[in-house]
């Protein structure tokens, strides 16, 4: 269902569908995805306008629609838990409503539900030892991507139409390639990104899934609406990248969907990029986990014990990391940055992979996975650029997905629009 057949609906009758969606799915996936829903007499109220926290934009194109977010966006009077069981211990609940849902509820759209993550953010695959892995609707087994895997799930399942998430190192882009899903990630620092439960906050960027391209392209006309340009800036010029690693599924896929977006970048441009873009994610991984340890360190010795194990280990590792590996990990990003900029010079997007394989299963969410795939992602991440994550099938895989990154240098760029018309 799209935003229009949401709106179509009576407030109770849409209210009364959340929760219908919702007892459909397994109990264990309720239980990865789900760490608040409205009540359905308090969600039908607020979709109908009627309760205090309702919106009076009566004309808004998001009148009316439900939408879930992660559970590191605070929303007036509930615990924040960022996919922990005791961040509420260390951080009360706030009194209002975090940037990011205040403005999205201004449109007229409704919160109904708070999706659980993995924790504090920190992982690729979706797991959380707490709450259950977020598993691929449809495919049991495999995830759903993170860290914003409740986001994606309930995208995916169809419970909302939309989701808030964020994206540090590609926690947007990889559940929009597993889960078929279109993706938006914007920038770090951003007002709806600055009251979040921080992972790495030089990385940490704000952003959204949908079903449909059509979806994407009204939250972005009512979010992040585009500026004026030149006639040039209507027919962006675009190049795609195919980088390394890729199962040979994933490439097919990618060599036919990214040529209707652009022509190949030329051999010697990246024959530049790919040096640099290699040791990326091991060094974004010293860079994150600098920051990581930082926000963690008033608590961290107490509460220790109560960390997934996988987080901790990351935690661990970024306590013994020397101001060497700080400053080398540091020179890198910022011969990424010049890279990026120079690239934009020429060219109004890039296009690159989205994930190297499709939804991956519980056995190979791995170190070694886990690099595989910030490999594809860190590089725009390196460079806080905002991304455009879009769906692609994979033939003869029975509906598993990867997808297409658009990198552009502006949260502006008529390159979004125009990827996502070409694409859809």
């Amino acid at each position: 269902m799209n935003f229009a057949a949401w709106q179509s609906l009576a407030p109770e009758a849409a209210a009364r569908l959340v929760h219908k969606r919702v007892a459909a799915l397994p109990p264990a996936q309720q239980c990865a995805a789900i760490a608040w829903l409205a009540p359905e007499d308090r969600l039908a109220a607020e979709l109908a306008g009627t309760s205090s926290t309702s919106s009076s934009n009566l004309n808004s194109p998001l009148r009316g629609v439900p939408f879930a977010a992660k559970d590191l966006f605070d929303a007036a009077g509930l615990p924040t838990f960022a996919g922990s069981t005791f961040l509420p211990e260390v951080r009360p609940a706030s009194e209002t409503d975090g940037a990011f849902i205040r403005d999205v509820r201004a449109t007229g759209a409704t919160l109904a539900a708070k999706a659980h993550m993995h924790e504090f953010a920190y992982g690729i695959t979706g797991e959380n030892p707490h709450y259950g892995d977020c598993e691929l609707p449809g495919h049991l087994g495999r995830t759903t991507g993170g860290s914003s895997s409740g986001s994606a799930l309930l995208v995916k399942a169809g419970v909302v139409p939309f989701a808030l998430g964020t994206d540090t190192g590609g926690s947007i882009r990889v559940p929009s390639a597993f889960c078929g899903l279109y993706g938006f990630r914007l920038t770090p620092r951003h007002p709806w990104i600055a009251d979040g439960y921080p992972l790495a906050e030089s990385f940490d960027t704000p952003g959204f899934f949908t079903n449909n391209a059509a979806d994407l392209h009204t939250l972005l006309d009512v979010l992040v609406p585009g500026r004026a340009g030149n006639a040039q800036s209507q027919n962006p010029k675009g190049a795609y990248l195919a980088l390394p690693g890729l199962d040979p599924a994933v490439e097919r896929a990618f060599h036919a969907a990214a040529p209707r977006l652009a022509e190949p970048l030329p051999a010697s441009v990246a024959t530049e990029l790919f040096p640099l873009f290699a040791p990326a994610a091991e060094l974004y991984a010293i860079l994150g986990g600098a920051e990581t340890r930082v926000i963690h360190a008033p608590f961290y010795a107490r509460y220790r014990d109560r960390y997934d194990a996988n987080v901790r280990a990351r935690i661990d590792r970024a306590l013994t990391l020397t101001d060497a590996e700080i400053a080398r990990a540091q020179a890198n990003r910022d011969a990424i940055t010049a890279a990026w900029a120079a690239l934009f010079r020429d060219y109004d997007y890039l296009v690159l992979p989205g994930s190297p394989c499709p939804a991956i299963t519980k056995a190979e969410c791995t170190v070694e996975m886990r690099s595989r795939i910030l490999s594809l992602t860190v590089p725009a991440s390196m460079a806080s650029l905002p991304v455009l994550a879009l769906p692609v099938p994979l033939s003869d895989m029975s509906g598993l997905t990867t997808a297409l990154q658009i990198v552009v240098p502006s949260i502006h760029s008529p390159a979004i629009r125009h990827a996502l018309a070409l694409h859809g």
